[in-house]
């Protein structure tokens, strides 16, 4: 009896603290005026202000960064492409070092071959591209003359007079704008003292990076609070691994399109066949746009050179070969080594293009593939306890790129410890 007494008395004190904390909680906060208008504002309302003025505020900070970038580009490009280059040589280099090669050796000899490759490929674009203008100027004579009777006939039907004062008037227009290509001359110097800069900074970065590039990331590592720094390092550690596979997966995929521009410029009798291919090879650093870019000159070229049937063949290869790259090559290749859905490469070098011309456009892809990849590292919370996340897995391998929606490899998990 005194026990059932006991346990009811107990039950009663718990009813009744559990209804104070609900009371107290519902209760309105002390203290805190009354205005008469939050009250009538939705909940819905309050919640998308609450997270608008949050966007706005992160939205002028990211404006803020790509101003500051903007305005340093300068030195932000060449560290950029010192960072692109060593992601390619940096295992090498651990490669030479592990087979009993000094470091200095091992940085040495990755960074002079990399630039005798450099000094090669545009040598033989050089030397071919002075072969390939002999006769220059009877070709041009020869398109220029067929291009005057196309003026003659219909539907223009202009006489070698009309033409005439056309171009004299051209002439005319460029000898009283002079001042402009003066000042566009002097721009040319200034740009050329500029890429000397960079290229003596970016070399500078890129030797660094090969001798110290570990005790740099610990550095920035450490700026970091404590709590924060497991995370970082690994986020960085996978953004860095992505950065490899874009590197080298890129380098396949422009292999493969200057191989095929190029071989197809040959076997249509185009001149300057290997400098179209070198020129196909670096513009396919650009993703998708790159290649549609450079062999338009292929084109031009075809037309100049040969004839008009002998360009539109050279844009069917080149057309032809974009769809490989967009198709086959970015989807499958691209997409799955820097997990960024094709459309996203699309808009991305599109953004990066608006924003910041062409260097924009060739580091938009590498770097959305980075961020993609340490946001997803740290948002999987893998680094609180060292364990490597195991990502889902789709059927289609295209699909794999794309990140799951958030909640989604949780509760998938939640369900498959549940099954067992």
């Amino acid at each position: 009896m005194t026990e059932s007494s006991g346990k009811s008395s107990t039950g009663k004190r718990v009813g009744v603290r559990a209804r104070q904390e609900t009371e107290s909680a519902v209760a309105p906060v002390v203290g805190v005026p009354r205005n008469g208008v939050d009250e009538n504002i939705p909940p819905g309302v309050r919640l998308a202000g609450a997270w608008s003025w949050r966007l706005l505020v992160i939205a002028a900070a990211i404006a803020c960064l790509i101003f500051l970038i903007i305005q340093l580009r300068l030195i932000v490009i060449p560290v950029l492409v010192a960072v692109l280059i060593s992601a390619l040589l940096v295992p090498l280099v651990g490669f030479l070092v592990r087979h009993r090669w000094p470091k200095a050796l091992a940085v040495a000899t990755a960074m002079i071959g990399t630039l005798v490759i450099v000094a090669g490929l545009i040598t033989l674009a050089t030397t071919q591209i002075a072969d390939g203008t002999a006769g220059l100027s009877a070709r041009l004579n020869d398109s220029y003359a067929s291009f005057k009777q196309f003026l003659n006939g219909a539907p223009f039907n202009l006489s070698n007079t009309d033409i005439n004062n056309y171009l004299q008037q051209g002439w005319t227009s460029l000898q009283n704008d002079s001042q402009v290509f003066i000042s566009g001359a002097l721009s040319v110097g200034t740009t050329l003292g500029h890429l000397l800069t960079g290229l003596l900074l970016a070399l500078f970065s890129l030797l660094f990076i090969l001798i110290d590039g570990k005790t740099i990331w610990a550095w920035i590592v450490r700026l970091f609070p404590k709590r924060a720094q497991p995370a970082v390092d690994g986020a960085g550690i996978a953004g860095w691994t992505t950065l490899g596979n874009f590197a080298k997966v890129q380098i396949l995929v422009a292999s493969i399109d200057a191989v095929g521009i190029g071989l197809g410029a040959a076997l249509l009798g185009v001149p300057m066949a290997i400098p179209i291919g070198i020129l196909v090879f670096l513009g396919s650093f650009i993703p998708i746009i790159g290649a549609v870019a450079t062999g338009a000159v292929a084109v031009v070229i075809a037309l100049i050179f040969n004839s008009w049937v002998t360009a539109l063949l050279m844009l069917g290869v080149v057309l032809l070969v974009q769809q490989v790259e967009g198709h086959v090559l970015q989807p499958l290749i691209m997409g799955t080594a820097v997990k960024v859905h094709p459309l996203g490469v699309v808009l991305v070098v599109a953004a990066g293009a608006l924003l910041a011309g062409i260097p924009g456009a060739l580091f938009a892809v590498p770097i959305a593939a980075v961020l993609n990849v340490m946001t997803s590292y740290i948002s999987g919370g893998s680094w609180r306890n060292g364990m490597e996340s195991t990502p889902t897995t789709t059927s289609s391998t295209l699909w794999q790129t794309v990140p799951q929606r958030p909640g989604f490899r949780r509760r998938s998990l939640q369900i498959n410890q549940g099954k067992r």
